[in-house]
This record gives structure tokens, C-alpha cells and sequence, in this order.
């Protein structure tokens, strides 16, 4: 094989034109391009031929995935979810508008799963090789102004071993449609960065790459408008464009613009400012992006882990994939809010995106609501194994780079690159064959992330094995306790798991500043507790959401080794990790009444013990009881009497934790009280149900926009006369009925075992719950929602869009 292209990036590092990331005004348009698409599940010939006819195609808006609504087949698989693999085609007929001639025009696809490919009137216009990142498409010259126009969009999923997880498939993220002058903003062409910041003032650093000048000598002038959080014109900046420029996008820096008294993006005020670029020809304005950004300082060093504008932040995170439950990967910006405001109630204030890009609207809603953000490309750098793309990953990863790190680069919430994942375990995974690990590879990937963003530090998170790929299988795996090769020389050194073993880490390798980008939920407080908090830079539990794919067996149709089921119930442990990331008292009581289900995955032991903060058990039966708390101590009591008082003094991965052995089940009420000081500071009670009669609804949405985009999840719980919720109600089938300005989405109760599909109108109760997820249409108006259900008392909603 021929390894010259590894340098071949140093001339490959201009891609044009515009991007989704960046807010359209002026003289741009930048249309939504979601809605009134054409859906056909499996192979069509001629699918891209604009005189097929689709009329029988299922009408649809994206963003979609085809694959979660598919057939459930035990014999798929359990890494992608049990789901077999497909093609989705994808048709959308459109007017052009006469005002586009002259202009160039260009269709924005943010991503197609697993891999797509795309056409205008027959003709190819576009493909991504790797779905989780997208591309533009110029269609200036096919499209047709006399006539209808037809784009056509075929995703297919791969083959069954080109994931380790579920991915979905189709149009899971958003199409823009962008109008624009030949002499404009490139794709992801403004770049900001603040190399300055103080209390009293800050500098404002920005890079404006342009299309359309190249050897032209125009009277060009680039302009830059800061706007502060609250929409005040706070500074100013101009510079002329160069002339007779022989590069096809001109990246222009405007110079150094200073904010007085910046507002400090931060997790907990995360201030935003704006900044407008207008590019000026001959005095007139004939380009303008608007790109939000936040002023924050971030430094990583070996002696203080992370710091956040000078101020030492342990980063309490979560790695999961992108799926959102029911709605599969389809990237509903509501959906993702919902997790986010979830996580943020818990405490967690960091997302590590694996194994791979997340969305635009993640990284959007990441800056509005204070999280940061571990940015991760891929998972292993592998020609075959595991690999997603439909292209040799040698062959395309300096692409993929450029694109991800383009982006992404605006984003405040972004802290961290992580080029990869677990790739010490074979030596095919790591990339290049240079016989080093991988160290190699990770140097080139630096080199040109350095290229195009130099603020940031880059790592890759390490498999659970030591120096040379020695596994927990090796017998020198606990005798040569030295680090992989890797983690020694990036720039922060990431581990998944093995947590205990990061002291003995450092005496080989002491300048390492340890990040732990997956900590095992089943080992619950103990990640936390056994890291250097003070010098290292924070964890990221591993699956603290239960997704979808990577099941250990049918009829589990993913993970669930999780803090919260898939529709973002607690589960009572939850709560435990809520005690160590936030200051204020919690007690949470956590029934026991199954087995702890536990397996070793990736030379890691994982699992969960099922337990239930509910009070309905057999009669006479004893039960372990477990109360979860950041006081000194608790009392607990089973209908007034007290069982004891015990100290909290737990260690290792029993820390916030107290157990109560075998206490005798009777019906009525059981009570926590924790104390510190001797005071009481917080408790926690659960009650009997008695018989569940009617069914309460609960819409979560109270500002819900008719922009044909948000959802609205609604839940619905069996409640007893006194309106608590039952758990243990037989498995009754709730029916729902949606009319007015949203349809019903989804259907769902966060059940991994169930069978059921979520494209129906009822689901059967799991743990007393279901819940229903509507989608608003584009025109506001009332909505009706009601639910019924056997021999239950049935409810309903009047809602309203606007």
C-alpha cells in the first residue's frame, strides 16, 4: 500500500461553503429542509429518478430513523439491537424559487446513517462515507425553474459487523436548503477563539474563510459585529479582503476585537455572545452568517486536572451513545433538551459523545444549558473491524477530521478532541501499521487538528489493558501494571475503567494528566471516590442511559446497566450519584427484589442491582433494604418503628451507601431519616398503593413551539384513589388518541425486554408507566390527548401549540 496521502492532508485542508452550524441572515436564506419527504423501506430501482412514482411511498418529516420502528429479530443480533440490516430511500419534490438564479444553491445534509448517498433530478449530487458527520451539496446547475425538482436520498445501515452498537438508519439528522452569493462565507468558515481574558476586558479573535475571490481583485471588505448575551452591540471590527489570492477559500482574520466586562461562559451561567459577518462588496452587503460563541478559558495540566476560567472543575460526566430512546437516533432537539435538563438535574455536568459526532442541535443545546463536552470521532481506526464507513478508514479519516473539527470548533461547551476509542486491544485497531500503538497515527491526527483548532487538547480513550495490549486474560496482566503507550504520550491521557490502577500508572509515566472516559455503573460511587479528585480531570460513566444494541442476550434488546431507563425514569441509583455530584442532602430508600445482574463485558466487570423505590412486596418476606445518602447517617423506620440508625461510613463502592439486611415486609409505610450534625437534613418515604383505578397524565412540555419540530412527552401512570402511582398493576395495554395541531410520534415505557414497536397508538404498562411523545405540526393550535385503558378510570389533555 501506498502511505503518501498521510501527508497529502497538508494540501487537502480547504472545503468549501457554508454550514449548518452557523445561523442564516441577510442576503442568505437557510431553509429547514425537513418536512414533506417521501419514505420507501428497502432496495427501489431507479430510486433517484425524478419520473419514478412514489406515490404510494409513506409521507413523512425527518429528521427519521427507519430501523427502530423495524422488526425486533432475536437471530439480528444483540450489538445493533437486535435489528436487521436495510435501506431506506428517501424522495422529496420542490419548486425553485426564481429569485435563486443567479445564486448558488446548495443542499446541506447533516447526516445520513449508516451511509447515503444523494441526487437532484437523477443526477448524484453528493454521499457521506461516514454518516455521522455530513455534507453540502451544490446544486446550482441541476436545478430546474420550469418544472418540479426531485431529491433523492438512499441510507443504508452496512453490513451486520460494521458497528458495536445500534446506529439506525436514514435521515436521522436535519437538511438545509442554502441561497447564497458565488462571493460568500465558506462552509464552517468563521472560527472564534478568545486568547485573552480577564475581569475587566477580553480579546476576541476571528477568522473568516471566503469563497469566490480567488485571483479576484474586488474591493472586498469583512466585517464582524459582537453582540452580548442580552442582544447589545458591544464591538466592532473591519478588514479588507485580499487580492489576487490563489487559494479557493481565503481565510481572512479580522483584527483582535476587545469585549469589556465579558460575561464568562461557564456550566452554571452559561452567557453566549453573537457575532455577525458581513462580507461588503463595494459598500454593499452581500453575505451575512451569524455565529454564536462563548468567552471561557480553559487549561488542563497534571497538578490541578481541569480548570474552567481559572477555576478547578471536576468533570462529572456520562459516555453513552447517541440514541434518545424511542425515537431512535433520529436527533429531536427536544429529546435531547429532555436528557440534558435530566443529567443536569442529577448532577452531571459533562457528555462525552461516543463513539463518534453528535448532532448540531447537541452541541447547541450543550452551550445554552452549561454542559461540556468531550468531542469524539471514531471509535476504532480499522479498515474492517468495527469500522462504520463504507470507505477504507485510512482513505477518508483526514476528511472526516477536517469536517468534525470545523464544525465543532465555535462551540464553548467543547473541551476536549478524543480522535478514538479503545484501540489498544489489537494492533489492526490503531490505525496506520507503524508498529507503535497507534502513537504514530495519534501524532498525524494532532498534527491536523492543530491545523484547524489549536485551543483545544486531544486525546483518545484507552481499552482497560496495560502496555503492549496485555489483557485481564494475560497472566502479567497484574504483575506489569504499566500504562499503554498511547496514553503516554496525549496530550491527556483517558483510561475506561481500571481506575484503581492509575496510581501505579503514574509512577511509570508521571506526567500523565488522567481523564476517566468510562466508569463502570456497577461499581456506583467507587470511580468517583478512588480518583485523585483534586489532580485528575474527572470520569464519564459508561451507559448511564440505557441505549440501545450491545445486549448480552434476547430478549434485552440493549443496555440497561444504566441510572435511568430509556425513556429517562431514575433508577433509584440515580440518586446515589446525584448524593456525590451535588452539595445539597438527599436519603433515597431502594427496595431489592430480584437478584444484582452482573457479567464481565470488555475485560470489565458490569451489571445493576434491581432495585425499586416502591413499597408493594410479598407479605412476610424479607428484603434487603438499601438507603442511599450524602449525610452522616440514617435512621430508618417500617410503620413508625424504628429499625436503627447506621453511619455513613461505606468504602470503596459502598461509599453513600447503607445497608439494611433482611427486613421483614408489612404493608403501610417505610421512612428514611438522614442526619448530620444530628440534625435532620433530608427524608424519604415510601407508601403501600392500594389498587390501581385510573390513569394520570402528565405533559412535560409547558412551552411547546408549532414549528413542526418539537415533541411533547406526555406520561401516563396507574394511580391508585389516593393518586400515587402502582407498580405493580398487571400489564394492562393503554391506548392513546391524538387530535388537532400533533400527531403521535411514539409510544413507550422503557422497557429494554418488551417486543413491542413504538410506531403504534398503545403500549403496555411497565412499572405502572407508559408514556406517549407527540409532535407538534407547523400550525398552531389546540391538541387533545386521552388515554385509556382496561378496567382503569381514563384520562386526557388539552394542550395547545403556539
Amino acid at each position: 500500500m501506498n502511505y503518501k496521502f498521510l501527508f497529502v492532508a497538508v494540501v487537502l485542508l480547504s472545503v468549501t461553503k457554508i454550514g449548518h452550524g452557523q445561523a442564516s441572515a441577510g442576503n442568505r436564506t437557510n431553509e429547514l429542509f425537513d418536512f414533506g419527504w417521501k419514505f420507501h423501506y428497502g432496495e427501489m430501482e431507479n430510486g433517484a429518478q425524478p419520473g419514478l412514482d412514489d406515490a404510494d411511498w409513506r409521507s413523512l418529516d425527518i429528521p427519521h430513523d427507519f430501523q427502530i420502528n423495524q422488526p425486533w429479530d432475536s437471530t439480528a443480533g444483540g450489538a445493533r439491537g437486535f435489528k436487521n440490516m436495510g435501506v431506506g430511500w428517501y424522495r422529496k419534490t420542490f419548486k425553485a424559487d426564481p429569485s435563486w438564479k443567479g445564486k448558488e444553491v446548495l443542499l446541506d445534509f447533516e447526516g445520513i446513517m449508516l451511509t447515503g448517498k444523494a441526487w437532484l433530478n437523477g443526477q448524484k449530487i453528493g454521499e457521506t462515507d461516514y454518516g455521522y458527520l455530513g455534507f453540502e451539496a451544490d446544486i446550482t446547475k441541476l436545478i430546474n425553474y420550469d418544472g418540479p425538482n426531485v431529491v433523492a436520498v438512499r441510507a443504508s445501515t452496512g453490513k451486520k459487523g460494521g458497528s458495536r452498537w445500534y446506529t439506525g438508519g436514514g435521515l436521522f439528522r436535519d437538511v438545509h436548503l442554502i441561497v447564497k452569493n458565488g462571493v460568500s462565507v465558506a462552509r464552517h468558515g468563521v472560527y472564534i477563539t478568545t486568547p485573552k481574558v480577564g475581569k475587566s476586558s477580553a480579546s476576541v479573535n476571528v477568522q473568516v474563510g471566503i469563497d469566490g475571490i480567488r485571483n479576484k481583485s474586488y474591493n472586498l471588505k469583512v466585517q464582524t459585529d459582537i453582540y452580548g448575551p442580552q442582544g447589545e452591540k458591544v464591538a466592532t471590527a473591519v478588514v479588507d479582503a485580499p487580492k489576487r489570492n490563489k487559494l479557493s477559500t481565503v481565510e481572512v482574520k479580522l483584527p483582535l476585537i476587545t469585549v469589556n466586562q465579558p460575561k464568562l461562559w461557564s456550566c452554571e451561567t452559561p452567557a453566549l455572545y453573537t457575532a455577525k459577518v458581513s462580507l461588503l462588496l463595494d459598500g454593499k452587503q452581500i453575505d451575512q452568517v451569524v455565529q454564536p460563541f462563548g468567552i471561557r478559558t480553559i487549561e488542563f495540566s497534571k497538578e490541578f486536572g481541569f480548570k474552567l476560567n481559572g477555576k478547578k472543575v471536576f468533570l462529572k460526566g456520562i459516555a453513552n451513545h447517541d440514541d434518545l430512546g424511542a425515537v431512535g437516533v433520529a436527533a429531536y432537539e427536544t429529546a435531547i433538551a429532555r436528557e440534558m435538563d435530566t443529567l443536569k438535574a442529577y448532577g452531571f455536568n459533562t457528555i462525552r459523545t461516543s463513539h463518534n459526532p453528535y448532532s448540531a442541535a447537541f452541541l447547541r443545546l450543550a452551550d445554552e444549558k452549561g454542559f461540556l463536552v468531550v468531542d469524539e470521532l471514531y471509535d476504532k481506526w480499522s479498515n474492517k473491524s468495527y469500522w462504520a464507513g463504507s470507505q477504507p478508514w485510512t482513505s477518508i479519516w483526514y476528511q472526516n477530521e477536517i469536517e468534525w473539527l470545523k464544525r465543532d470548533r465555535n462551540h464553548p461547551s467543547v473541551i476536549l478532541w478524543s480522535f478514538g476509542n479503545e484501540l489498544q486491544m489489537r494492533e489492526d485497531l490503531a490505525g496506520f501499521p507503524t508498529g507503535d500503538w497507534g502513537v504514530t497515527t495519534y501524532r498525524i491526527m494532532n498534527v491536523l487538528a492543530k491545523r484547524y483548532d489549536s485551543t483545544r487538547k486531544t486525546t483518545v480513550a484507552m481499552f482497560p489493558a496495560r502496555a503492549g495490549a496485555i489483557g485481564k486474560s494475560d497472566p502479567d496482566f497484574d504483575i506489569k501494571i504499566y500504562p499503554p503507550e498511547l496514553a503516554t504520550v496525549t496530550e491527556v491521557s483517558s483510561f475506561n475503567y481500571r481506575w484503581k490502577n492509575y496510581p501505579d500508572y503514574l509512577k511509570h509515566a508521571p506526567d500523565m494528566n488522567i481523564f476517566q472516559s468510562e466508569a463502570s455503573t456497577n461499581e456506583l460511587t467507587a470511580p468517583y471516590f478512588g480518583m485523585d479528585r483534586e489532580k485528575m480531570i474527572g470520569l464519564a460513566y459508561w451507559g448511564a442511559i440505557s441505549y440501545w444494541g450491545e445486549s448480552n442476550g434476547w430478549p434485552k434488546k440493549g443496555w440497561d446497566y444504566s441510572f435511568f431507563d430509556h425513556a429517562l425514569n431514575p433508577y433509584p441509583q440515580a440518586y446515589l450519584i446525584k448524593s456525590i455530584f451535588k452539595d445539597e442532602p438527599i436519603v433515597r430508600i431502594a427496595v431489592q427484589g430480584t437478584a444484582a445482574d452482573s457479567i464481565t463485558w470488555n475485560d470489565i466487570v458490569v451489571g445493576r442491582n434491581h432495585v425499586q423505590s416502591q413499597w408493594n412486596w410479598t407479605p412476610g418476606r424479607k428484603y434487603n433494604i438499601y438507603t442511599y445518602t450524602n449525610a452522616e447517617e440514617v435512621e430508618l423506620f417500617v410503620n413508625g418503628k424504628s429499625i436503627g440508625v447506621q453511619k455513613n461510613s461505606g468504602t470503596g463502592d459502598k461509599q453513600h451507601i447503607i445497608l439494611w439486611k433482611q427486613i421483614p415486609y408489612h404493608a403501610g409505610k417505610i421512612l428514611a431519616i438522614a442526619r448530620s450534625g444530628g440534625k435532620e437534613v433530608a427524608r424519604h418515604e415510601l407508601h403501600t398503593t392500594g389498587k390501581a383505578v385510573a390513569l394520570k397524565m402528565v405533559a412535560e412540555n409547558k412551552d411547546w413551539k408549532a414549528d413542526g419540530m418539537a415533541l411533547n412527552y406526555i406520561k401516563v401512570y396507574a394511580v391508585d384513589k389516593k393518586g400515587e402511582q402502582v407498580y405493580t398493576v398487571n400489564p394492562e395495554e393503554v391506548s392513546f388518541q391524538v387530535s388537532g395541531a400533533a400527531k403521535l410520534l411514539a409510544v413507550d415505557n422503557g422497557d429494554q425486554y418488551s417486543d413491542e414497536l413504538f410506531n403504534t397508538k398503545s403500549r403496555r404498562l411497565h412499572n405502572g408507566f407508559v408514556m406517549g411523545i407527540l409532535r407538534a405540526g407547523r400550525t398552531a393550535g389546540a391538541v387533545s390527548v386521552s388515554v385509556s385503558a382496561r378496567g382503569l378510570k381514563a384520562g386526557s389533555l388539552q394542550l395547545s401549540t403556539h
